[in-house]
Parts: C-alpha cells; sequence; structure tokens
C-alpha cells in the first residue's frame, strides 16, 4: 500500500498532509459493470469495486512455495491476476507479467518513476501509476503502451471501473474519472488533501477517502459530489463497503464505520495505549472487520459495534491489507511474515519466513496467493 515511510520522499508527502489537516483480448465479461474478483481472477486491489478483501478462491490447508520470481527492486503494490497471468510493478519502475502457474516472464515495460500504486486489469488492459504521477493503460497480452494520462503529482492510488471510466486518485488532491478508451478526462474532482486509497464504488455513488479528513461520496456518472463524511482524521486506507456501511483507518489512531444512508460515523475504535495510525486497508466479512496498523497488530472487530474481538501482535508494522479465504485472512507484515490467521479466532493458523519486508497485499485467484517483498521477490503459494 502506501511507501512505509522509510523512503524520504514519502515521508515528506505524508508530513505534509499531516500538516495541512494535520485494449487485445476482451475479457469474458460482457459489460464493464461486470468488475471483481472470481475463482480464477483478481483484478482489483481489495478483489472488487467495493473494496471487501474477500476471494471467492479457494487456498489449501498449508499453503508451499510454488515458485519465486525476483524482480528488479522492491514490490510495494499489490499484484493483479488475470486470465492466468500475474501483473506488478517494482519501486525501480519496472512493471511485470508473469505466468500464475510457474513465474515465467512474459514481458516488461520501464516507466520513468517508480512504481508503488497497487495494479489493476480489466478487458485487456492494465493499469497503474507511477511516482511521477503518469497513469499508464497496458495492453495486458504484449505490455504495449495503449495511452496514458499525466496527473500533477505521485499516483499511490489504484484503479477501479465504472462503465466505461477508469477512476484514479492522485497526490494531486484529485480524483479522475477517465475514458477507458484513450484516457481522456470524462470528469474529475479536486479535494482539499492528497488521494492515496482505492476508490470504492457502490450503487453509482463513488467513495473515496484522502488527507483532508473526509469521506468523499461522488456520483459515478458525471462526478457531482454527493456529499462529504468529517472522518475526524485523514486516510491512507481504501473505504471497505458491506451492507450499508463504509470501513477504514485513520491518521488518527481509529477504525470507523460510516452509514451510508445517514452519513455518519456509527462506531470509532481505538486502542486503549497504543495510538498508532492505520494506512492499511480493512477486510469485512458479515461479522468481523479485519485490519492490521502501525501498532503492529492484526485485529478483528465486530461489524456492529467496532468491539475488538480480538488481537494479533505480529511483532512489525501491518502496512498490507488483509484477504479473507474462506475461513483465514491472509497478511504480511515488516517483520518479514506472510500468515493465515483464524477469521473468528485470530489464531495463527498458518507461517511464511519471508525474510523481508511485506508491505503488499495477497492477491488470491486460482488455489494460488501472490505477494511481493521489499527485497523484490514475488511469491506465489498454492
Amino acid at each position: 500500500m502506501i511507501n512505509a515511510l522509510n523512503r524520504i520522499q514519502a515521508a515528506a508527502l505524508t508530513a505534509a498532509c499531516l500538516l495541512v489537516a494535520t485494449l487485445a483480448a476482451p475479457a469474458a465479461a460482457s459489460n464493464l459493470d461486470e468488475v471483481g474478483a472470481t475463482k480464477g481472477s483478481w483484478p482489483l486491489f481489495r478483489g472488487d469495486r467495493s473494496g471487501t478483501g474477500v476471494a471467492p478462491s479457494s487456498l489449501p490447508a498449508d499453503p508451499k512455495v510454488r515458485w519465486t520470481f525476483q524482480a528488479d527492486g522492491d514490490i510495494e503494490g499489490t499484484a493483479a491476476i488475470a486470465d492466468g497471468v500475474v501483473f506488478f510493478g517494482t519501486f525501480e519502475g519496472n512493471f511485470y507479467a508473469v505466468t500464475l502457474d510457474e513465474g515465467r516472464e512474459l514481458w516488461n515495460f520501464k516507466t520513468e518513476g517508480a512504481i508503488q500504486s497497487n495494479t489493476s486489469v480489466h478487458r485487456g488492459t492494465v493499469y497503474f501509476g507511477d511516482e511521477y504521477g503518469m497513469f499508464h493503460a497496458l495492453d495486458a497480452k504484449t505490455g504495449k503502451l495503449r495511452w496514458k494520462y499525466e496527473t500533477y503529482a505521485e499516483i499511490l492510488s489504484s484503479a477501479t471501473f465504472w462503465k466505461d471510466l477508469v477512476l484514479i486518485g492522485s497526490y494531486d488532491n484529485t480524483l479522475y474519472a477517465l475514458k477507458a478508451e484513450d484516457g481522456a478526462v470524462a470528469w474529475k474532482v479536486e479535494t482539499d488533501g492528497y488521494v492515496h486509497g482505492t476508490p470504492a464504488i457502490v450503487d453509482g455513488k463513488v467513495l473515496v477517502s484522502g488527507c483532508d479528513g473526509f469521506l468523499w461520496v461522488v456520483d459515478a456518472d458525471d462526478g457531482s459530489v454527493v456529499t462529504k463524511v468529517d472522518l475526524g482524521g485523514q486516510a491512507a486506507s481504501s473505504p471497505a463497503v458491506r451492507d450499508g456501511r463504509v470501513y477504514m483507518g485513520t491518521f488518527e489512531n481509529q477504525v470507523l464505520a460510516v452509514d451510508l444512508e445517514s452519513y455518519e460515523v456509527v462506531w470509532r475504535y481505538e486502542h486503549a495505549t497504543r495510538k498508532f495510525p492505520y494506512y492499511a486497508s480493512a477486510a469485512v466479512t458479515a461479522d468481523h472487520v479485519i485490519i492490521g496498523g502501525r501498532d503492529k497488530i492484526l485485529r478483528g472487530l465486530d461489524t456492529a459495534s467496532g468491539e475488538a474481538k480480538w488481537e494479533w501482535n505480529s511483532g512489525g508494522r501491518v502496512d498490507s491489507s488483509a484477504v479473507v479465504v474462506g475461513d483465514r485472512a491472509y497478511v504480511g507484515s515488516k517483520r518479514g511474515q506472510i500468515v493465515g490467521v483464524g477469521v473468528t479466532t485470530g489464531e495463527v493458523e498458518w507461517t511464511y519466513e519471508a525474510g523481508a519486508a511485506v508491505i503488499a497485499s495477497p492477491a488470491v485467484a486460482d488455489g494460488k496467493l501472490v505477494i511481493g517483498t521489499l527485497d523484490g521477490t514475488l511469491y506465489c503459494f498454492g
């Protein structure tokens, strides 16, 4: 997700944020509205446009390393998976396509800026942004550039889709809706702070938060602002939407739930003693909100009340966003572990020592889990 403050530029940008308010082969889908993970794909950062981080695929009880791929630099963003191919970028500015079955490189594309954003793929086109504010659309089969659009600051958000539009946030304080055909601007909304998180889309409304401390609710068709909800703090976390509520963490050390009818905050969770911000996004099931924090704790909160049901101290910051697969939540930590914990118990049921910090989030498809580390290794478990 976000660069974990070990980069000077990211540290400066975060500090500034706190100061101001602190397409070759079409996919099988016949409709641009049909966006989301299937058993064989993981096309968006959190799996689908609602951002819940729940995978329809399964994993074995004891996942094993199927293959590794050594990239040229840190892997900070989450990969996308479609049509048997894994897509991801690195801090050195290389973007790769490798096969899901064996990790064989198909092609790579070189950018001028570091790639920290998560990857999205839709209808034969792969999308990502870079540190210079360039948003790229590549042909998924060949890696050739279809079009690019230049914003005025780095892009750490990742793309989502509505009808014929591609939505992306930028650190130039703007949410963009670009035409999928050629990258032309359909509409844009200027916020009052960096747009870091990935937008969620539910019922024709775009939900996005950022460093101005508000959850923006925007009409997906024309970009008109429906309302703004005061979160009480800046947010790097992407919204997760389930059953009429939005869940996210903030820089003010809180996780909160917002009701989408009243547009009011219905609960706030804050640890009694450990006051640290949340960069990770939540995974949400019917009963649990699962989210890690910079306090090194992965926690399961009650969706109705926000009460903590369990906690697991990872021993390292958890900037990775958990993904729920069956009755487990999988996540990485800066300690260098990738773990699977029980959704209802919080007990660690599976662990892999990667030996390098993990801030990327899992992508899960076709019985496999793919995740990258800060030493440039992409792992595939299955």
